[in-house]
C-alpha cells in the first residue's frame, strides 16, 4: 500500500466554505538572480460557529492555496453565537491589527471591511459591526478576527464556569 493510499477513503470536508482573501508574491534574491514564490492567505468556515485560517507558500498560486487550506482546516476553532449575531462587544489584537467586533440588531448585515468580512462570512454570522484600527495588512486583520472570536462567550457558558445560574449573574 503507497503511502498516499492510506488517505485516500478519508472523507473530504466538503461541507466547508473556502474563501481566498489574499495572494502575495514574494521574492527571494539569491546568487543566480530572483526565486519567486507566492503567499496565499485562506479562511475557511463551516457556516455554524467555525473558522480558521491558513498561510501557504510555493512557487505555484493554487498549490499555495491548496497548502494555506489544509493549514486552516487543522486551525479551526469553535466560538460562541447568539442567534446570527455574537452574543458580545469583543476586541481582538495580532500585532498591530485591532478589531472591535459588536452585536448588531436583525437585519444589518456584516458591517465590515476586506478581511475582517471574509472571516465572518464564513463563520455565519449574519448581524455584526466591526471596526479594523491599526494596519489594514490582510494577515493581521483575518488573525485579530480570530482572536476576537476566540474570546466570546454566552451568558450560559459564563454562569457554568463560575458555578451560579444565570439569574445570579445578572445581579
Amino acid at each position: 500500500m503507497a503511502r498516499n493510499d492510506r488517505y485516500a477513503n478519508r472523507e473530504p470536508k466538503d461541507n466547508l466554505i473556502k474563501k481566498t482573501v489574499a495572494v502575495n508574491r514574494v521574492t527571494k534574491v539569491v546568487k543566480g538572480g530572483r526565486n519567486m514564490r507566492f503567499a496565499a492567505l485562506v479562511v475557511v468556515g463551516d457556516g455554524a460557529n467555525r473558522v480558521g485560517c491558513g498561510l501557504g507558500k510555493a512557487k505555484e498560486v493554487p498549490e499555495a492555496i491548496e497548502k494555506a487550506t489544509k493549514a486552516a482546516q487543522k486551525s479551526m476553532i469553535t466560538f460562541s453565537m447568539k442567534g446570527d449575531t455574537i452574543p458580545h462587544a469583543s476586541q481582538g489584537i495580532f500585532g498591530r491589527g485591532k478589531v472591535i467586533m459588536m452585536p448588531a440588531p436583525e437585519g444589518t448585515g456584516v458591517i465590515a471591511g476586506g478581511a475582517v468580512r471574509a472571516v465572518l462570512e464564513v463563520t455565519g454570522l449574519k448581524n455584526v459591526r466591526t471596526k479594523s484600527i491599526g494596519t489594514n495588512n490582510p494577515i493581521n486583520c483575518v488573525k485579530a478576527t480570530i482572536e476576537g472570536l476566540k474570546q466570546l462567550r454566552t451568558a450560559e457558558e459564563i454562569a457554568k464556569i463560575r458555578g451560579i445560574s444565570v439569574d445570579q449573574l445578572a445581579d
